[in-house]
């Protein structure tokens, strides 16, 4: 499956399937939200939510590709990433472009 965040194949013509998209809720357990709490305190990067949110663009692009495979797909252009807290601690990460086949 080819995936691009632009809205063209260099090259190709293709037929638009239809919008595929993929989402998880993700969230760290309590220890690691613990030591991210802290964190805060002393300043940079907290390890622990990039490891999450990594973790959560994999699962919802996996879940894209599935829903794009289901129509037979070829690729997945103009694809898009969105993410929002959905309580403290926990994240919605979703993945979502056009599925399209090659003519």
């Amino acid at each position: 499956m080819l995936l691009l965040n632009i809205d063209y194949v260099p090259g190709r013509n293709f037929e638009a399937l239809g919008i595929v998209k993929g989402t998880v809720v993700q969230s760290k357990n309590f220890g690691k939200d613990f030591m991210a709490g802290m964190k805060t305190l002393v300043g940079g990067e907290i390890t622990g939510y990039t490891e999450m949110l990594n973790e959560a663009r994999q699962i919802a692009t996996k879940r894209m590709v599935d829903e794009a495979e289901k129509l037979q797909a070829d690729a997945i252009v103009n694809i898009r990433y969105g993410s929002s807290a959905v309580m403290q601690g926990a994240a919605e990460v979703i993945a979502y472009g056009t599925a399209v086949r090659f003519q």
